[in-house]
């Protein structure tokens, strides 16, 4: 076949991933093989692509197309996650800008919306990683809402329910007021905030004494049930049994005595709000306060907020400061720094809220999984995150499972009366019906008497399972599916998921199969600009990935998003990267062109040349597949990209191919020529995972291959015995190659002229590759000697001195006086360093460093001139 005179990166991807599909190479199907399995992170359904994605699905399919290679029954489970809150803000968000308020459509009519909005827009994301290269087993492709996956999040909170893990309690919860919905501890992000601390006077009842308390938020003052006192702290010893009245509302409140105040903080006195603090809640619970909620579930103040109702908290502290002030009970403010919560998905800031909510014990679940990783049954790569996992799991809280939204998998508890317990949790409505009649004793009760639970499921609740739910391990724990294909053997997620996600689907793993969910975890780091700035549409500083490729190739940016991605560490993404990557491409083209250009003769003897840069590579390739091995084992994927670039790039491109070229006009040997295809269809093969679209471009190129002969499903080559020293020798050679190539490029020496070499051998090195050197150096004349030569340009390699006679090369009187001119201008440059520092004022007064400078330039200057007169000296 024709080879294109330039590599077309589109025409090729396209090509080649349709051939993959109708070929069905991601498939993967239960056999006597050994499985190899990856699931995909979930991405959100209606997300899209964009870096952060394509940094982990690179290095998932490198380490799936690597385990194809080598043998494996591979397997990469792709699938999208239903996303609660973020799908639920954008459906809510279309229905606006329709003029439909959610508020005012039934539970199934916004369904059906989101719904529509799901198929519409949802599973864009996994064609997007088609382009990327992604070998995905799309027959596969599973989402959290799908009926199995649903069904098995079902059946494990009614199975975690009866075991009297999860449980349904009255407690103080993180309240996102965006999304209007709790959120879990781990779904809070903490930051530091410039705030003010405000100090406000309450005045104590039946007197006319004030006592001053410090506060950040002082519209929750109208919460407020109880001012709280030290009983060791004698500056408020007058106060005890008094009460005190609320600014603005007006509310006379006890002032209670407890040794959890702090007498150090603020004024010592502190004000109790129950309802809108954890530590206030405690108090309140421990002396019977009354609770006072006086936010709606938008964060705007209700009936208790009095003349703010309606308005936002934000709005109600301005103006709440400005009453206080006018009206005297404004002490003073201070600037002071706090730390503030916000919600993980929204951005807004978090308000304590107490809510019945339903909870999932965690500490006891938490063992096995801490057990699991702190061993060696699960490794996290890097190491650097095993503390941070070790103190979060012994230190793991309930995890509020409960969110107050409708796209999502609705709580399976069925209310039956008016009671706070008076409810079943079943998997089916049918289900609940026969329990409820069961626990009233009412065999009367109809489905229509049961009241299911509004709420929602944790998306991560869906999502912890799926290792097993995508092989219905939940539903048929006996299948053989779940049976062959796990537990799985890496997953390549973000650290910021270690705990929303990786922890959890540890202790689901051992909670329900009594065995971890995968072997290992690589934890990539987090995609940022070249000023360290952390990717993002508000920064505009993330560049579209599709349009990347479209400009690169997806071989260009897969190799530019690794070449700078060490596991665990922040990736500092560059675009040139990509362009190096497309530059690698073309590099691979073009010697594959070199080598489909020459003429082969079966008439022919192998030269000794040929021969020997074949030995050379095939040990550098073997100890080059070495470094790549235990790369690969070590999670250093960038690593093992590097070493592969190295050796096509430097070896095989810049020296083999140029070892074994033939003469101009002359043929090549068939011998050599077989051999040289052999090493290329090697080096694309462990090419292949980094670069799989012009590895399989030019593996078909080669020769006509049938299907199963296609790359993707090759061979990974194997490891064999090889021996060093040949490498040791051409690691010499090299040198001095590169050294006579100087002294041509240094002398305008032409390559098409032949100069002889004369080689003064003081460490007795090896001849093996004096033939090679004379190929390479257009070298007509190659001769060991006992001494310096006279008449000749030098260089050293090591402690051997070569020697190029320059007789007929250059003319010898142009280059001495090129020499002797250049010699004048350094001594007289050091002259002028030498007059510098013999001037005694210019030594006493310039800075250490400037005479550092001077001093370095007198010694340079002393060399040169000592290298230009030996130089002259060779030339008498």
């Amino acid at each position: 076949m024709a080879i294109a005179s330039q590599y077309n990166a589109k025409r090729v991807e396209d090509k080649w991933y349709d051939y993959w599909m109708k070929n069905n190479y991601f498939h993967s199907e239960v056999d006597e093989r050994e499985p190899y399995t990856i699931v995909i992170p979930p991405p959100n359904v209606t997300g899209v692509l964009h870096m952060g994605h394509m940094l982990n699905n690179t290095i998932q399919d490198v380490l799936v197309r690597r385990a194809r290679l080598k043998g494996f029954n591979a397997c990469w489970v792709p699938g999208t996650d239903h996303a609660s809150i973020a799908t639920e803000a954008k459906v809510v968000a279309k229905l606006k800008a329709e003029g439909i308020d959610k508020n005012n459509l039934s539970r199934e009519e916004f369904l059906q919306h989101a719904w529509e909005w799901t198929n519409k827009h949802g599973g864009i994301i996994l064609q997007q990683l088609k382009k990327l290269g992604a070998s995905c087993d799309w027959e596969r492709t599973k989402f959290t809402m799908d009926e199995d996956m649903s069904a098995s999040v079902i059946k494990v909170f009614v199975d975690l329910y009866e075991k009297g893990l999860i449980y349904r309690g009255y407690r103080m919860v993180n309240w996102d007021p965006q999304a209007k919905t709790t959120l879990s501890d781990e779904e809070v992000n903490y930051e530091e905030r410039n705030a003010r601390l405000y100090y406000l006077k309450y005045k104590v009842d039946g007197t006319e004494d004030y006592l001053t308390i410090a506060t950040t938020r002082p519209e929750t003052i109208l919460g407020d049930t109880a001012i709280c006192i030290n009983p060791n702290d004698e500056r408020f010893s007058h106060l005890r049994g008094k009460k005190a009245i609320v600014p603005v509302c007006n509310r006379t409140i006890p002032i209670i005595e407890d040794e959890y105040v702090d007498m150090e903080f603020g004024t010592g006195c502190l004000k109790v709000t129950p309802a809108h603090d954890e530590n206030d809640k405690n108090l309140g619970d421990k002396h019977d306060l009354e609770v006072i909620d006086i936010f709606n579930d938008d964060a705007t103040l209700n009936h208790y907020g009095l003349h703010y109702e309606g308005k936002d908290r934000f709005v109600v502290r301005a103006e709440i400061v400005e009453e206080l002030e006018i009206s005297g009970f404004l002490a003073k403010v201070e600037d002071y720094v706090n730390k503030v919560g916000t919600s993980e998905r929204t951005g807004a800031v978090i308000e304590p809220k107490l809510s019945d909510q339903w909870f999932l014990k965690m500490k006891e679940m938490a063992q096995p999984a801490i057990e699991a990783v702190l061993g060696d049954d699960i490794n996290l790569v890097p190491e650097k995150f095993l503390n941070t996992y070790r103190h979060w799991m012994e230190n793991v809280r309930d995890w509020n499972i409960s969110r107050q939204l409708w796209w999502g998998h609705q709580i399976p508890a069925y209310f039956y009366g008016t009671g706070k317990n008076d409810f079943v949790v079943a998997e089916t409505v049918e289900k609940a019906l026969e329990k409820a009649r069961e626990a009233t004793g009412n065999s009367e009760l109809q489905v229509s008497d049961l009241t299911q639970d509004k709420d929602a499921l944790d998306t991560w609740f869906s999502s912890w399972l799926w290792p097993m739910s995508v092989f219905n391990g939940v539903l048929e724990p006996e299948n053989k599916e779940i049976q062959y294909y796990y537990p799985t053997n890496d997953l390549v997620t973000a650290p910021e998921i270690l705990f929303f996600w990786v922890a959890r689907m540890i202790m689901a793993g051992y909670e329900y199969r009594g065995e971890r969910p995968f072997k290992n975890v690589y934890l990539t780091g987090i995609v940022r600009d070249k000023q360290r700035r952390k990717m993002s549409k508000s920064l505009g500083n993330s560049p579209d990935p599709l349009a990347l490729i479209e400009q690169y190739g997806a071989d260009g940016v897969r190799v530019g998003m690794l070449l700078s991605s060490p596991a665990g560490n922040d990736l500092m993404f560059d675009e040139d990267l990509c362009k190096q990557g497309s530059s690698f491409s073309n590099k691979i083209w073009n010697a594959f062109r070199l080598v489909k250009s020459w003429e082969i003769s079966e008439e022919i003897e192998q030269p000794e040349t040929a021969r020997m840069a074949i030995d050379w590579y095939t040990a550098k390739f073997q100890k080059t597949i070495r470094e790549i091995e235990d790369h690969y084992s070590k999670y250093r994927i960038s690593d093992a990209l590097m070493s592969t670039y190295k050796l096509i790039w430097d070896d095989y491109c810049s020296w083999f191919l140029e070892m074994v070229k033939p003469g101009y006009g002359e043929p090549m040997d068939g011998k050599t020529y077989k051999a040289i295809i052999a090493i290329l269809e090697d080096n694309l093969k462990i090419l292949h995972p980094f670069m799989p679209f012009v590895t399989e471009e030019i593996w078909q190129a080669i020769k006509e291959r049938s299907p199963e002969e296609a790359l993707i499903v090759a061979r990974w080559p194997e490891e064999r015995e090889f021996g060093e020293n040949i490498i040791k020798e051409f690691s010499h050679a090299a040198e001095v190659i590169a050294g006579v190539r100087k002294i041509r490029k240094d002398k305008n020496i032409s390559f098409k002229n032949e100069i002889e070499l004369r080689v003064l051998n003081n460490e007795n090195t090896s001849t093996t590759f004096d033939g090679v050197i004379s190929k390479m150096g257009n070298i007509s004349n190659f001769e060991y000697v006992n001494g310096s030569v006279d008449g000749a340009l030098s260089f050293r390699v090591r402690s051997n001195e070569y020697f190029i006679p320059i007789v007929g090369a250059i003319d010898v009187e142009a280059e001495k006086k090129k020499i002797q001119e250049e010699l004048n201008y350094t001594e007289g440059f050091l002259k002028s360093v030498d007059k510098k520092l013999s001037n005694e004022r210019f030594v006493n007064n310039a800075p250490e460093k400037v005479i550092a400078i001077e001093k370095a330039k007198k010694a340079d200057a002393e060399a040169k001139i000592e290298a230009l007169k030996a130089s002259l000296n060779s030339l008498k």
